[in-house]
């Protein structure tokens, strides 16, 4: 074995820390070694993949649950989003049937310690790493953010690898944990304008069919918020599998820029948005939060919604954190939206919640949910601003 343990390690692969953990340091130190890795690091945070029951199924809940028996996680470990709001899942058309199942995922979940807020975006909720700092997230988006907004250490883990890792609070040193893989390869020149989410989205969706897995240094950005920042992490990682970027004066790694340069437009930007835009498409579905969103997109929301009426036949659905919900409802903006007869639910997201059949068009702002409506449910898409989806859902 080149892998070389702690005792305390050699211990839970021995058993003494009980059947789950043991089967957890199976699964950490088989990757080590298929990864070369020469020994296991210690993980600030966790976030788990892999929630809701829709993705799950039975074969998936009876795994966890074989887990829970004795297993508990060592490190702060949060979820992903799960297929409905946990508490206001009947008003937004989820059957009982699924709902039930949703509740012994999460149920199971909480039985390991996991903090069962259910969100793709958990550095917006409290599970915010520092710079620098080792963790083992899985969802492809927050990976993104993570390894290139934050600088923090992670590899794309799976749902069982980010389990594992929070029931040991370890994971082996290989991939982006090394400094010497985490160099940028590819340098992308933007000479493009970039006014808001969606076109940080049509970035992301260019430049990850372009480069696949491969690292880019982005040039030509001249500021980013947080929102623009997560819808391009999570077109960047859909169409790409980019876990990490490096945006010149934006983040915080230092790299050697690379020679070999590519050039952005904004005819390619526009050539993005007519591949997302489907011919015809009858928009019912407006869904904006995807990555969740932020108390700020709320806010904006809810104002442009106040005093308005969602237009019959359309359905929308703002998606966020619990918590970002809860703040929602004591500012006001949750009143606002609803009354309006737009939804705020949490927890969910409509990429994983059961979808299929209820709607055939989607309007968002992104571009990840383009990807998802049209793989998973079969919808036609238009990708527009925020401000865009909110005029089509009241006209």
């Amino acid at each position: 074995m080149s892998l070389i343990l702690t005792p305390e390690e050699k211990e839970m692969l021995e058993g003494k820390h009980g059947k789950a953990t043991r089967k957890a340091m199976e699964i950490i130190t088989t990757l080590g070694e298929i990864y070369g890795a020469k020994r296991l690091i210690p993980v600030a945070s966790v976030q788990i993949a892999g929630v809701s029951y829709h993705n799950l199924g039975e074969a998936g809940l009876e795994y966890l649950s074989e887990i829970a028996e004795d297993g508990r996680v060592r490190v702060l470990t949060t979820l992903n989003p799960a297929g409905m709001d946990m508490l206001e899942w009947k008003k937004h058309g989820i059957s009982e049937d699924f709902a039930m199942n949703q509740e012994r995922v999460v149920e199971t979940f909480e039985r390991m310690g996991v903090i069962t807020t259910c969100t793709c975006t958990p550095y917006l909720i409290g599970n915010l790493p520092h710079y620098g700092e080792h963790i083992a997230w899985a969802e492809s988006s927050a990976v993104c953010f993570a390894n290139s907004v934050i600088g923090a250490l992670t590899n794309r883990e799976g749902g069982p690898s980010a389990l594992a890792t929070a029931l040991t609070g370890k994971t082996a040193e290989y991939g982006f944990h090394l400094e010497e893989n985490r160099v940028a390869q590819v340098k992308y020149d933007v000479q493009a304008e970039l006014k808001d989410t969606d076109d940080f989205g049509l970035l992301g969706q260019v430049i990850g069919t372009r480069t696949g897995k491969t690292i880019p240094y982005i040039t030509g950005v001249e500021k980013a918020s947080i929102e623009e920042l997560k819808s391009f992490c999570a077109s960047v990682a859909t169409y790409g599998g980019v876990a990490i970027f490096h945006m010149g004066g934006i983040t915080p790694n230092k790299t050697p820029i690379p020679d070999k340069t590519e050039v952005v437009t904004d005819d390619d930007l526009r050539a993005a948005r007519v591949e997302l835009d489907d011919e015809g498409a009858k928009i019912d579905f407006i869904s904006v939060g995807c990555p969740h969103a932020s108390i700020k997109e709320i806010a904006k929301i809810a104002e442009m919604l106040d005093g308005k009426k969602v237009a019959k036949g359309k359905t929308v659905w703002i998606t966020t954190a619990k918590p970002t919900k809860d703040l929602a409802i004591k500012m006001g903006y949750y009143d606002k939206i609803e009354n309006a007869g737009a939804f705020l639910v949490a927890d969910a997201c409509c990429a994983v919640a059961p979808l299929k059949g209820k709607f055939t068009g989607l309007m968002t702002d992104s571009a990840k949910a383009c990807f998802y409506a049209r793989g998973k449910n079969k919808f036609k898409t238009e990708i527009r601003t925020i401000e865009q989806c909110i005029k089509e859902a009241i006209s």
